[in-house]
């Protein structure tokens, strides 16, 4: 039994795909779920009531999240190393073309690689829309070309709303019926949508400039449902993308052990 974990900025999500259908993809989940940081050693009884033989984490979260997963995991499942999965130049058919392969964040390598597993031989752009939403490239011979990163939806939306005096608390309501609003809070909803939203055209006109074929969307995240009907594109809408591509890694290969 496998247990993916993929510990983001501020939760913590976990997963073990169905053992009997290793080639499905997306991944038929036998258990799924997902926790706050405070709330990460509520997982330890679950995680050793299970059956668990491997183990690989993609951790975005910082060194101490990751010093609290592995001692979770000694006491839960004491006789499983965790491995570690991290950016490299090539990993389960995604070659990585950032400029220092290592840099790339983890969470963004694993997204591009269930992307590029979903859709082979498409030029895609891969939206993740969680504390942070990223926007990056895989062209169709199945390179990462790069990305962007902003804040998120939420984010961005408290960012306004705490530092401009005066301005509403609208992080809660992130509706949009409008583009010209009139009153606000649905001024600053307007706002972030749409900076948003531009960001992920953007990136996708400028790929589709250097393709000939269309170019796929493929979204992910929380925030993913309040930017799609803003969208001028059609989107693949894909829940746990990062959980996804973790599967895609640890069935095509076995990975060096990391502690570190």
């Amino acid at each position: 039994m496998l247990l993916l974990i993929d510990a983001g900025n501020t939760r913590v999500k976990w997963a073990i795909p169905e053992p009997g259908l290793a080639a499905s993809l997306p991944p038929v989940w036998l258990h799924l779920g997902s926790v706050s940081h405070d709330e990460l050693d509520s997982l330890a009884a679950t995680w050793a009531a299970l059956p668990i033989r491997r183990i690989l984490i993609s951790n975005v979260a910082g060194d101490a999240i990751w010093q609290r997963l592995l001692t979770l995991l000694d006491a839960s499942v004491p006789a499983v190393v965790a491995e570690r999965f991290a950016s490299t130049l090539a990993c389960a058919g995604l070659k990585n073309g950032y400029r220092r392969p290592a840099q790339l964040g983890s969470d963004r390598f694993a997204s591009a690689i269930a992307a590029h597993a979903l859709y082979p031989q498409r030029a895609l752009i891969v939206v993740t829309c969680g504390t942070a939403t990223t926007i990056d490239a895989v062209n169709p011979d199945g390179i990462f070309l790069g990305g962007m990163i902003l804040p998120g939806l939420q984010l961005m939306a408290q960012s306004l709303a705490s530092n401009t005096a005066q301005l509403p608390q609208v992080a809660a309501s992130l509706s949009l019926h409008t583009l010209f609003a009139d009153n606000t809070d649905q001024a600053i909803v307007s706002g972030c949508i749409n900076a948003q939203v531009g960001a992920i055209m953007r990136a996708h006109d400028d790929l589709a400039a250097s393709q000939d074929q269309p170019v796929n969307c493929i979204i992910s995240g929380g925030a993913a449902s309040y930017l799609t009907p803003h969208l001028g594109i059609s989107c693949h809408h894909v829940d746990n993308l990062v959980l996804t591509g973790l599967s895609v890694v640890a069935k095509s290969t076995a990975l060096f052990l990391d502690r570190t």
